[in-house]
């Protein structure tokens, strides 16, 4: 193993004995990544190159050939003694987790579908973090991805989107307009900078609702005030003035008495 990959050490902390088949399977995952050689598990290995092979085709299938070689030595490095016997003389990597499959792989079931139920019951509450929202949902869809589940990059996004609160909606509408590819990391930092704006947004509305409440008191208060001066304006013992109120030139009454400018004032 690499020295200076210290990932390396996990695999010896946690060797395959068989009931914690899930957990080596995820650690091998992270290893095999980390050295760049999970690709020999997925991909089938190139021809063997002949005379007139061109220098290309000799790499690539060089490449093929020492990742896998390399990857056996972790998968057999992951594994208990008694596991190590067993499969020591399997030719690929990809035969040796097959076999580890069909002898452990019941567990996978259980696993899955435990991923799968977390997946679907995460849903973002509003105003929380959604940078712990995305990686809460990165959790079990890595889970799948080990487990062989497929699940496709833009239906990993689009369930990202769908447990969002409605205050991301039109983040959501611009990544439908714009047809928007991205991986989990990317949307990542793009719904981190939406909710910035979002929460720059929350105090300007909160201060139009509160002026708007403020108008509506005063226009309230305007209108009590004109059904007040109405009610008292035929009141008895109210003093009636001299000569004519300039408003509608008739005579004996005040202004607040006066039936034109309270009509005018109550409507």
């Amino acid at each position: 193993m690499s020295s200076f990959n210290p990932l390396t050490s996990i695999l010896n902390q946690n060797k395959l004995e068989g009931s914690n088949y899930i957990d080596s399977k995820r650690n091998l995952n992270i290893v095999l990544t980390a050295e760049g050689y999970k690709f020999v598990i997925t991909e089938e290995c190139p021809e063997k190159p002949d005379e007139d092979a061109s220098d290309d085709q000799v790499k690539a299938c060089d490449k093929w050939v020492k990742a896998d070689e390399m990857s056996l030595c972790y998968i057999l490095a992951s594994m208990a003694n008694d596991l190590q016997h067993q499969h020591q003389s399997m030719g690929s990597a990809y035969d040796m987790l097959e076999n580890l499959k069909q002898m452990f792989g019941e567990q996978n079931r259980v696993a899955k579908q435990t991923a799968m139920k977390a997946l679907l019951n995460t849903k973002m509450a509003e105003g929380s973090s959604v940078r712990d929202h995305v990686l809460k949902m990165m959790g079990p869809l890595n889970e799948l991805e080990v487990l062989r589940a497929v699940i496709d990059k833009e239906s990993q996004v689009e369930m990202v989107l769908q447990a969002l609160p409605d205050n991301f909606q039109q983040f959501c509408l611009n990544y439908n307009m714009n047809k928007m590819d991205l991986s989990l990391a990317k949307l990542l930092n793009k719904l981190q900078a939406a909710e910035s704006i979002i929460k720059q947004q929350a105090p300007v509305v909160a201060l139009n609702i509160e002026k708007a409440s403020v108008s509506k008191s005063k226009g309230d208060k305007k209108k009590k005030k004109a059904q007040k001066i109405l009610a008292l304006g035929g009141a008895a013992g109210v003093k009636k003035p001299k000569g004519k109120y300039y408003h509608c030139k008739q005579l004996g009454h005040h202004k607040k008495q006066c039936p034109a400018y309270l009509a005018k004032l109550n409507k």
